[in-house]
């Protein structure tokens, strides 16, 4: 009972509020030194000096650092800007720009709250302005903001990799055509939604001259393109480790900042700083999550839950699909990097007694988490877009918005659950 008296408690302490980190280690501390004693805890600093010492875990900072200097610096917002004037002159063209610069922003930085604040204060303006219709350009944000979940270079595919014991590059590899389709299928739902419902998504009035927009836009996105090609194809053909690709990127883009003249080191220090303060998040929930992991198998609850899925009928599909429900379910109310730490590793030693390929699994579990991000009451996006957006806008108009497109993500979900050898790349 000790796994799921502490696995209950640290779920009332996050639905009350308190803080993630230090649910997990209070929780461990408390009930494992009263039903395990407190010599179980001896070995602790060498699991955090392990955490501290892990080099892919290094590159955890290093991508967050280069997706706040794209937002910082103005990059990202000249990137959305030049898409929308591109795109503008079609049924729904800024909302298919703000989707293609949703999947560039993805994989330049993997960081989703900066790119839904970036699109929500650029793009939604001009859709509002335009008279979109305010549950779809709200959807089309939150939607395109969260495929920074799934494209790499992913932050989640990072601690995925590391929970799971699966190489990074395999999963960011494995992960292109899942988000590919991802965002393939919000496009053509906005032309199906231009064509059958123009008053959804009206054209905007374009006055510039076409030879000049497609200069510019060419300016605004051919080089955040080329470090996006750099960093993951230097991963891709086995020339930098993930850790290496991150720490080309972070000096890509400050170069490309410099390059675009909006280089200071005021701002620098800025972006520091909003990097520390995300990292030390995503790293103390990281060791909250170790000691809460510690207690589990050390209580013997994980040789009990892999028994119970091992006798329940249907083997690994039974496993998976409830698996997948679970992490649904949960991430109406948690966070990714809680489910991540805290689900995950329970899950783990199941989908191995199963013979489940862990590339596989990892990507379902990444998309799933990415749904997380838009499913109400608790989707990060729809708090990160409600932040930005104009007073007038309610948040159950968001909640509309988003629905079609949780619908699409759970779609494509399915394919990869089923054609897993045409969508994922090994």
């Amino acid at each position: 009972m000790t796994g799921i008296v502490l696995f209950a408690i640290a779920l009332v302490c996050l639905f009350l509020g308190y803080s993630v980190a230090f649910t997990f280690a209070g929780v461990s501390l408390i009930v494992g030194a009263i039903v395990l004693g407190a010599d179980l805890f001896a070995f602790m600093p060498y699991r955090i000096m392990s955490i501290m010492e892990n080099t892919i875990l290094m590159a955890v900072p290093m991508f967050i650092f280069m997706g706040i200097v794209l937002q910082k610096t103005g990059l990202a917002e000249r990137l959305l800007e030049s898409a929308a004037k591109l795109f503008g002159g079609i049924a729904g063209g800024v909302a298919i720009s703000t989707i293609i610069v949703g999947a560039l922003l993805a994989a330049s930085t993997g960081v989703v709250g900066a790119s839904v604040v970036a699109m929500g204060v650029i793009s939604l303006p001009v859709m509002l302005k335009n008279n979109y219709h305010q549950p779809t350009a709200t959807g089309v944000i939150c939607a395109s903001g969260t495929l920074g979940q799934i494209i790499p270079p992913s932050i989640i595919l990072i601690i995925l990799g590391d929970v799971m014991g699966v190489p990074v590059g395999d999963l960011f590899r494995a992960a292109i055509l899942p988000g590919m389709l991802l965002v393939v299928t919000y496009v053509i739902y906005i032309l199906i939604l231009g064509k059958f419902k123009p008053e959804f998504v009206p054209p905007l009035v374009v006055t510039e001259n076409k030879r000049e927009l497609l200069v510019q836009a060419l300016k605004d996105i051919v080089p955040p393109l080329v470090l996006i090609l750099t960093v993951l194809g230097s991963i891709f053909a086995g020339i930098a480790t993930p850790t290496e690709s991150a720490a080309i990127g972070a000096v890509g883009a400050v170069i490309l900042s410099i390059l675009y003249g909006s280089f200071s080191f005021g701002k620098m220090h800025e972006i520091s700083k909003e990097t520390v303060k995300v990292t030390s998040m995503v790293f103390a929930v990281l060791i909250g999550a170790t000691a809460f992991s510690m207690v589990f198998s050390y209580s013997g609850s994980e040789y009990l839950i892999e028994e119970f899925f091992m006798e329940l009928p249907g083997g690994k599909w039974t496993f998976i699909a409830l698996a997948m429900l679970a992490i649904l379910i949960l991430g109406f109310f948690i966070d990714f990097i809680e489910i991540a730490f805290l689900v995950v590793p329970i899950l783990l030693p199941v989908a191995i007694a199963l013979d489940i390929n862990l590339v596989w699994f990892a990507i379902l579990i990444s998309m799933n988490l990415q749904t997380s991000f838009l499913t109400p009451p608790f989707g990060f996006s729809l708090f990160y877009l409600k932040g930005v957006a104009p007073k007038y806008l309610k948040t159950t108009t968001i909640y509309k918005g988003v629905i079609p497109f949780i619908l699409m993500q759970i779609a494509v979900l399915l394919l990869v659950v089923f054609f897993p050898e045409h969508l994922i790349i090994t």
